[in-house]
């Protein structure tokens, strides 16, 4: 897997099955026995056990944020996906690629190329539109959609929480934000009924732009949902995982061409690169950001 990855999504000695010798290399680290202590633990456990058959191991691409120590090669793939090669791709394929700027990733290129954050998004819109993207958004906007939807939804749980009723006693406070994958993730896995009950129901800004622009901008713009491919630029590989949840995936029928409605299932974000990511294409694509024209914000 690339070294770019997070090192909690890599692991040594990967194949399609998961046996005992395997570990996350994360795990590995400081567990490393010495000669004479293999050799005493050999003599108190016996022999090594040797499975009689090595059976495939079944996971999604969710689990691995909260693995215990191992992934399978299918879930590599699936993680490639959302990689460089398959951004040009869907740009080379005619799809209407939609980028989608967090403004950490500004921040983050800002300091990297000596620009302010407002430089870096213009002529980042004049970069990615070079390569063929047909539009640029600021996930600022859907950020505030996010923090007022919070907003909302507290008030709410305050006001059925104190009310005299008692139908408010199943409202959970205080209110816990559900903008993390990785934060969502180890509740779901490790604190479960405990904890989940506190978490919001609002969705991450990254969602909320993904979700706006499969269900309403893409058809202002001419296009439908399954034409468009919508691309985060983002500054946590966890964000690659969320936009992979089934949480974020939603059915349309569309007419097929023997005239017969067909259902497919749309992602509301199809892949998300990192501020590293976009910083190695654009030094593979010999592009040097601080002499590229700005354009108007949202050109």
């Amino acid at each position: 897997m690339s070294e770019k990855f997070s090192p909690t999504l890599r692991i040594g000695d990967l194949n399609d099955f998961i046996a005992p010798s395997q570990a996350c290399i994360v795990s590995q680290k400081g567990l490393i026995l010495t000669k004479r202590e293999k050799t005493e633990n050999q003599e108190k456990i016996g022999p090594p056990f040797k499975p009689s058959q090595t059976e495939p191991v079944k996971i999604s691409l969710k689990d691995c944020l909260a693995c215990s120590g191992c992934i399978t090669s299918a879930e590599t793939v699936m993680l490639e996906k959302q990689s460089l090669d398959e951004f040009l791709s869907s740009i080379r394929s005619g799809k209407a690629v939609i980028v989608s700027v967090s403004p950490q990733s500004r921040a983050s290129l800002a300091a990297h190329f000596g620009l302010s954050p407002s430089q870096v998004f213009r002529k980042l819109t004049t970069f990615f539109k070079s390569l063929g993207v047909k539009s640029i958004f600021d996930t600022s906007c859907s950020r505030d959609l996010s923090l007022i939807e919070a907003c909302n939804e507290f008030v709410a749980r305050y006001k059925q929480h104190h009310s005299t009723d008692g139908e408010g006693c199943n409202m959970s406070l205080p209110m816990l934000s559900s903008a993390c994958p990785g934060w969502i993730c180890y509740a779901e896995k490790t604190l479960g009924s405990y904890i989940l009950p506190y978490i919001s129901n609002v969705k991450s800004p990254q969602q909320a732009i993904g979700a706006a622009i499969k269900h309403h901008i893409c058809q202002k713009m001419g296009f439908t949902p399954d034409n468009v491919y919508h691309v985060a630029v983002m500054p946590c590989y966890d964000k690659k995982l969320e936009a992979a949840r089934d949480d974020f995936v939603f059915s349309v029928e569309l007419q097929g061409e023997t005239g017969d409605d067909k259902v497919i299932r749309i992602t509301e974000v199809d892949s998300v690169l990192t501020s590293g990511e976009v910083l190695e294409l654009i030094e593979v694509t010999l592009h040097l950001l601080s002499v590229l024209p700005a354009l108007e914000l949202y050109a």
